[in-house]
Formats: C-alpha cells, structure tokens, sequence
C-alpha cells in the first residue's frame, strides 16, 4: 500500500509545477487523493475490526471471606490499597465483623469479630491508615455504639456516647476531637456533637419521628441531615449544627457529596439531584431509563472530580429474567449520564455502593460480592433506547446517523425484520471498539439510540449494526468540534 501511495502522489505533484493555472486538475487530483485516503481508512478499519471486536472490560470480581449470613452495611476506602468494610446488626445475640483488605480488595482479612446481645456497625470511617471510627448498636459487653483504632483496625476502643440505649446510624468525623452522630429514634435521638473526642455531647437536633438516620458535614460550618428510607425531608445547616432549616421537603437522602460550598450532589431512589447554590435549590439529573433497565435510584455515587462522578444503583433485565447490576457515569458533572455492565459473567444484580479513590482504581459492592477496577472501568458506556415505530419492516436495515457530521450528539436510527439480538458497536479509525450504543432484544420495527461523543476527539468512526451476532452494515459517521 505504501508503494502504490507513493507512485500516484508524484504524477499530481508535477503536474502541479508544471500546470499552475489548471484548477480543475487539481481539484480533480484533490478530489481523488481524498477518495483514495478514505478508502486506504476504511481497508484499516476492517482489518483491525477483525481483532478489537471485544473490549476488555476492565473489572475483575474480588470475593471476602465467609461471613456467613452476614451482609455488608458500609465499606470505605483511604486509597488504591487500603480499605475496610462492617456489617450490620441482625438480631440478638449475634456476630459483627470489620474487614480489611490491604492490596486493593483483593484479600481481605477479618480484623475484629465482636459478639454479644446487640452488636452491630453502621457506617466505618478512617481519617489515615491507622486512625478510624465506626458507629453502630449499642448495648454490648465493653461497646456503647462509637469505637475508635489507632492501629488500622485490629483493636478498637468504645468512646464515650450521648446515650449508650441508641443506634447511630450515621456519623460524620471532622478529626479525632469533633465528631458528629445521629440517632432516628423518636424520644432520645437526633443529632449530637462531640468537640472533645466523646469525652462530653451536645444534642443539637430533635425532630421526634422525623428524626434523621443520614449525615453529611462539608466542612466545620456547612452540613445536612436527611432520613435514608425516612423521612423524607433535608436540613441544613452554615453555623456547625447549632442551627438547621429545611432545603427539601421532599426528598431521601442516600448519599451526598459537595466539591466546593455551592455545588454538590445528592441521590436518592428518585435518582440524582444536583446544587449550584449551596443546596437551597436542586436540578433533577436524568439518568438513563428505559428499554429493559430496572431503576430503583441511585445507591451511591463517588466524585473523581467536578467533572466525573460514578454511580451505584440500577439493574439491567436480559432474557430469562437475568437481572444484571450496571454502574452510572458522567463527565461533565452530571448534565448527561450514561451506563455500563461491569459484566454479564459476574451474578451481581445490584450494586449498593461505588468508591473511586482517584481515576484508575474503584470498586462496585453488594451484598452478595464486589468488583474492581485498576483501569478506570469499562470502555463501553451504552444510553437509552427508545421504539420509534411498530410497523413490520421488509428488511434489517442500519441508517446513516443525523446528524452528520455532528457536535456532539446524533442518532442512528435502524429497522428490525424480527426479533433478535441487536447490537449498536461504535469503532474508532483503527478497529478499536469505544461505545456499544444498544444492547437489546427488539422486537420488528424502527428504533432511535442516541450516540453522545462529547468525550471523543474530532475523526471519523465507524458504526456497526449486529443482529444476533452478524453484522449487518456498517457506515461512517464525523465528529466535528
């Protein structure tokens, strides 16, 4: 290909010094030059196709250790290494454990086992790798419902607590001396300070029944309270807790997270809800739904930066009733979301938490197992897919994308003869498979996906439409920017 490139360059070349003034000529030399170029783009592209059809997918299952019955209340990570996870209060006389792992997730050991009439944690927190807290019931032998290690985990010390009778379901830890927890119990509970390290309490809020089970403190000042499945109201507070008022009163809190004092973003099983304000206003964020995606909200969700958050929460339904979990991502903090299955082989329906310590390295966790990452995911991400039309067509048919060129967003529109596995693939230049637009059982008719390319670079790409495993067209599609 080279020595046939070469022999028709030189031609126009001389023809250009010796015909200046020909300008149809060398339109005309252009014009194929350009052909030629596309067509040497396309021959590279079907034959890197053949060996980049299947990605990698980037996550790899990571198990713990036989807890027997036990679920997994909360796990948290310090960076790519370190990490702990507990598990809840069941019934009485029961076992509790804390878990860690030091290589990533993938061993973990058990690093404390309490037993006793009411034992369990709620929520675990490490400030560095040696000194942590964890909160939880109370009312067991040498355990209040607040301990603290200073050695990594292996041994903890019961702190003192408001009252030793209360769960504390959540706890927010500034440092070693300022504490918060809160309690949802209706006569003693609320939300208490501590500014000594546990050695005295304040009780800073009562609501009664609507006392909340969530905390989140951004900074000394600025913090929220909320009810994770009640109530179903927020508060918030500027002066450190000593005052809170209402900032919605119609929403759950499962998870928070503010990257500077005004904006931040909270989920909930009515999905996620962004603030540029401080919280005193919130934007609803579309997520994707639709097709045969089983939203139940939005579990957990962990900042990279601004720009990139991920999310735990949904499932994906496939045939014989299969239910898959899928992980949400955006990248230009949460005006467009997307999703991925981390993968089909790995039985996991639902993950309840997401922790990313920076851009490479994050896990997905269930009750059931957990997933990692060391490459920053998936690189497929896929959006909704919506039925168009339920004429019968004549044909399997794949449409040339509008718009096109396009900036950043098109659609591909395609007609099915019958049921069958269709399949969307976007490929770069190179054969390299980058987006999986649709993944879905579709019945005859015409369907619309959306193709969002606002993280590409500007080029040409390629996309495929596959029923039940055949490829059936192929076309070209420009991103310009």
């Amino acid at each position: 290909m080279r020595i046939k490139y070469t022999n028709y360059k030189k031609p126009y070349l001389m023809e250009n010094e010796l015909s200046t003034n020909s300008k149809s000529s060398k339109e005309n030399k252009y014009n194929r030059l350009i052909n030629f170029s596309f067509y040497l783009s396309i021959i590279l592209f079907f034959i890197a196709f053949n060996f980049n059809d299947t990605p990698p997918f980037g996550w790899y299952q990571q198990f713990l250790p036989n807890i027997g019955s036990h679920t997994i209340s909360d796990v948290f990570f310090l960076d790519s290494l370190n990490g702990w996870a507990v598990t809840p209060y069941i019934g009485q006389n029961d076992t509790a454990f804390v878990l860690k792992t030091t290589n990533g997730g993938n061993n973990w050991i058990k690093v404390n086992i309490r037993s006793g009439q009411y034992v369990g944690y709620n929520k675990v927190k490490f400030l560095n790798s040696l000194t942590g807290f964890v909160c939880g019931t109370s009312q067991s032998s040498g355990y209040k419902g607040l301990s603290k290690s200073t050695d990594g985990g292996f041994n903890w010390v019961s702190l003192n607590v408001p009252d030793s009778y209360l769960e504390y379901a959540d706890m927010s830890i500034l440092n070693v001396d300022t504490i918060w927890l809160v309690a949802s119990d209706s006569f003693s509970g609320g939300v208490f300070l501590t500014t000594n390290g546990g050695l005295s309490w304040t009780q800073q809020f009562s609501a009664g029944s609507q006392n909340p089970n969530e905390i989140y403190m951004f900074n000394s000042r600025i913090g929220f309270i909320g009810g994770n499945p009640s109530p179903r109201i927020i508060w918030k507070t500027s002066n450190g807790g000593n005052n809170w008022f209402t900032v919605d009163s119609n929403d759950y809190l499962a998870d928070m997270y503010f990257i500077d004092s005004l904006m931040g973003w909270k989920c909930s099983v009515f999905g996620m809800k962004k603030t540029t304000n401080g919280g005193l206003n919130w934007i609803t964020q579309q997520i994707p739904s639709g097709g045969n995606i089983i939203i139940t909200g939005v579990k957990s969700f962990s900042n990279i930066n601004r720009d990139t958050i991920w999310g735990s929460g949904g499932s994906v339904s496939y045939p014989g009733n299969q239910i898959r979990g899928i992980l949400y991502r955006t990248i230009n903090n949460g005006d467009n979301w997307y999703y991925q299955i981390p993968d089909t082989s790995i039985h996991i329906g639902q993950y309840s938490y997401i922790n990313f310590v920076n851009k490479l390295n994050g896990w997905g966790n269930s009750n059931v197992g957990q997933i990692h990452t060391v490459t920053g995911g998936d690189t497929t991400f896929l959006t909704s897919i919506r039925q168009i039309s339920s004429e019968v067509p004549k044909d399997y048919k794949l449409f040339q994308n509008f718009p096109n060129p396009f900036n950043p967003i098109t659609n591909v529109k395609v007609q099915m003869l019958k049921q069958g596995l269709a399949e969307i693939k976007v490929f770069d230049i190179t054969g390299k498979l980058i987006k999986v637009l649709l993944k879905k059982n579709l019945s005859a008719g015409e369907y619309n996906a959306s193709f969002n390319a606002g993280e590409l670079t500007s080029g040409v790409y390629f996309y495929s439409l596959f029923v039940n495993g055949v490829r059936i067209d192929t076309k070209k599609a420009v991103l310009l920017k």
